[in-house]
This record gives C-alpha cells, sequence and structure tokens, in this order.
C-alpha cells in the first residue's frame, strides 16, 4: 500500500513539475489524435449524410456494414496496415511505418465508421422532420446534406467526441504500426503499458490520470451538449 501511495504521490509530482517526458508524450498523443477525428469527420459526415438522402443499389447492407464496422477488432487492423506499409508490402515505398503517420491511419481507419454511422442517425432524425419541408424548396440533396449537417451541428460535435475518445484511448492498432518508440510514436497508451511492464509506475500513473481526465471532460462536455441540444430542439 506505501508502494501504491509512493507512486500517486510521483506521479502528481511529474504532473505538477510539468516533466519534459510526461508532455512529450501528451503532446504526441493529442497530436495524433486531433489529426485522426478531423480527417474522419471530414470523411464521415458527408458519408453518413449521403447514406440518408440517397438511394442506390446496395444501400441497405452498406449500412449494415458501416455499423459493423464500428466494432472493429484494433489489433487486426494495426496487423492489415502493418502488411501493407511493411518493406515487402505494396505501401512500404512509402516509409509510413513506425510514424505518426501511420498511427494517425490506423486511428482514422477505426474512428471512421463510428463517426459516419452515429452521422447517419442524426441526419435520419432531422431529414424524417425537415423532409418535405427541405423538398418543397427545392433543394437538391447537396443543398439538403449542407443544411442537415449544419442543424445538426451540436449532435454531431458529440459524435466528435466520442470519435476522440475512441482514438485517444487505442493501444493496440497504434502499438503495432507506431512501433512504441521513444521520442517518436510514443503516446500516451502505449507508454502506460511500457512503464508498467518495466515498473515504472509513477510515469505509468502520470499518464493514466491525464488520459483519465482527458475521458472524463470528454464524457461530461458530450453529456452537457447534448442536454444544449435537446433544449434547443424543445424551444
Amino acid at each position: 500500500m506505501d508502494e501504491f501511495a509512493s507512486a500517486f504521490q510521483a506521479a502528481f509530482q511529474l504532473i505538477v513539475s510539468l516533466d519534459s517526458n510526461l508532455f512529450e508524450i501528451v503532446s504526441l498523443s493529442l497530436q495524433v489524435s486531433l489529426s485522426a477525428v478531423l480527417i474522419a469527420s471530414l470523411i464521415g459526415f458527408p458519408l453518413g449524410a449521403a447514406l440518408v438522402l440517397f438511394t442506390f443499389p446496395g444501400k441497405r447492407g452498406l449500412v449494415v456494414m458501416l455499423n459493423a464496422l464500428m466494432g472493429l477488432p484494433p489489433v487486426v487492423v494495426g496487423l492489415i496496415l502493418y502488411l501493407l506499409l511493411s518493406r515487402s508490402g505494396p505501401l512500404g515505398v512509402l516509409g509510413l511505418l513506425f510514424t505518426p503517420t501511420a498511427m494517425i491511419i490506423a486511428q482514422v481507419i477505426l474512428i471512421t465508421p463510428i463517426i459516419a454511422a452515429l452521422t447517419r442517425q442524426v441526419v435520419q432524425e432531422l431529414w424524417s422532420e425537415y423532409r418535405e419541408q427541405l423538398m418543397s424548396l427545392g433543394c437538391s440533396p447537396s443543398c439538403a446534406i449542407r443544411t442537415l449537417l449544419w442543424d445538426g451541428r451540436f449532435s454531431l460535435i458529440t459524435t466528435v467526441l466520442a470519435g476522440f475518445g475512441r482514438a485517444s484511448a487505442e493501444v493496440g492498432a497504434v502499438m503495432i504500426v507506431g512501433g512504441n518508440i521513444d521520442h517518436v510514436t510514443r503516446v500516451m497508451t502505449t507508454a502506460i503499458a511500457l512503464e508498467v511492464s518495466k515498473g515504472d509506475l509513477a510515469l505509468a500513473l502520470g499518464l493514466g490520470i491525464i488520459l483519465l481526465s482527458l475521458s472524463l471532460g470528454i464524457n461530461a462536455t458530450a453529456f452537457l451538449l447534448g442536454e444544449f441540444a435537446k433544449k434547443r430542439i424543445g424551444a
């Protein structure tokens, strides 16, 4: 118990003293996750909305597949990317393996289905409510997509936060394609796993406290935005 208390004390000292190693890892984690969320949102928003407004053969199957991809096993994604990006793989010439870029790609693959599927649900509800009004105004599908995405922006922010929460907690895929290289690809989740195996509980706990704080902050923000959106719709 004394060892545990000492580890907690050392962890807080690292945070309060702005330990350079600790905040280098946190900075890279945020850089990778925020980049992945931005790219996934640029793909997922229009994709999710298009699945509501456009009709085409195989649409139902695509929706089912999109929902299924929300549960993609991270280690499988990491393994496939590793094979693609390795020197003997078809994309090995790009030299992306064991770089932050490879980690961003892995996270984009994992969170794009989540953002797209949740966006589809938001737009579906709005389309059911405003369909007749938009059609009477002669609004084209592309115009309707822009309108509905803007109208549902508060709910979509919650979707983005859900994607960020998934990305920031990822360890399997980023460990495989990033390699957990010190000062290059070491992020919070992979660093925690490494430091625990090394017995450095202070750094692991410090990173864990920051990661937990981010997670709680994200969930609290998502809840508040959701409540705000409900009040706005009710008004």
